[in-house]
């Protein structure tokens, strides 16, 4: 930690209806000039993030926010300051941005950059914004292997693009089979695939992450390297803790009551936003959800939803939230 004082910024993350994301240049005379970044600034003392965002858009670019959502918040020790950026995802805005401090600005691609250099704190908000916004967890259990596969190629051809195979029940040589099966019917779409069961399991398996529990997670002292990582949380504290491992995401619940687990007190989503704030990391709302929940898991600073039995659609009706 840096004995410097914190400086407090607001940036957005501002989201074209094509999936676009906005980056501003730093204008000649500011520290890390030329640099690229997500445009925001300062908080004014007194001031809250989400005033400071609505402000600095509008000074900075002109441009009016109509809807934004809290999401990450990060630390990050600069040479010249000791900063806390507060991340918020703009969905709908007003007006069309225009340098008013003389910086210029370009829409992005998404895993295509083509501007450089960008200022390092920025490198696990591009991370995060990678993540799509529905995470599927398998019900294999409850409607059997056939039925449940058929489900997943239905989902994967209608957008889902990460998932989770859980059925922690079953035998190993079991859950492999699945697992095998799963992971080829993802393929051709580019869908990741991650286990809730033992790290060894997932890799040798050849998964591309794994998905640990909240006991896993209590017990653990680092984080997998060159693999995908998540967890199961219930409270803050385990939220807390996924964060200092670095997780790449974590879910949290139940927001709702749910049928797998019947004996767990849902949070709601007052509770949910509370046990969030703030996040380092991505986190899914979970527990009795369904796709139509997402803009209101993320208004509370979710990420997006993890879904199980609403993941799997019984008939061809496009799940467009799924992107």
């Amino acid at each position: 930690m840096s004995d410097r004082p914190l400086v407090k910024v607001a940036a957005g993350v501002i989201v074209a209806p094509d999936g676009r994301i906005l980056l501003a240049q730093r204008p000649a005379g500011k520290a890390y000039a030329g640099y690229w970044e997500f445009p925001g600034g300062k908080l004014e003392p007194g001031e809250s993030a989400r005033h400071a965002l609505d402000r600095e858009l509008r000074e900075e670019l002109g441009l009016t926010v109509r809807r934004a959502a809290p999401w990450l918040t990060q630390r990050y020790a600069y040479p010249h300051a000791h900063v806390e950026l507060h991340f918020f995802r703009v969905f709908a805005f007003e007006g069309h941005p225009v340098g008013h401090d003389g910086q210029a600005f370009t829409w992005q691609t998404l895993g295509d950059l083509n501007v450089s250099p960008l200022l390092p704190a920025n490198a696990p908000v591009l991370r995060a914004l990678a993540l799509p916004a529905v995470y599927g967890i398998s019900m294999a259990e409850e409607c059997g292997e056939a039925v449940f596969l058929e489900r997943a190629r239905r989902a994967f051809g209608q957008g889902l693009r990460l998932m989770q195979v859980r059925e922690k029940e079953w035998p190993l040589a079991r859950q492999r089979a699945l697992t095998d099966a799963v992971l080829e019917a993802a393929a051709p779409f580019g869908a990741r695939v991650l286990l809730n069961g033992s790290t060894d399991d997932a890799q040798r398996w050849g998964c591309h992450g794994v998905h640990w529990s909240a006991l896993k997670l209590a017990e653990a002292t680092e984080r997998p390297a060159d693999f995908m990582c998540a967890a199961s949380c219930h409270d803050a504290a385990g939220i807390a803790r996924a964060a200092a491992l670095k997780l790449d995401f974590a879910v949290l619940g139940p927001v709702r009551p749910t049928p797998s687990h019947p004996q767990a007190m849902p949070m709601g989503w007052p509770g949910f936003a509370k046990a969030l704030a703030p996040s380092t990391l991505p986190v899914f709302a979970l527990g009795g959800l369904l796709a139509a929940d997402l803009d209101q898991a993320i208004d509370h600073g979710a990420h997006g939803v993890a879904l199980r039995r609403a993941a799997w659609p019984v008939s061809d009706e496009v799940q467009n939230r799924a992107r």
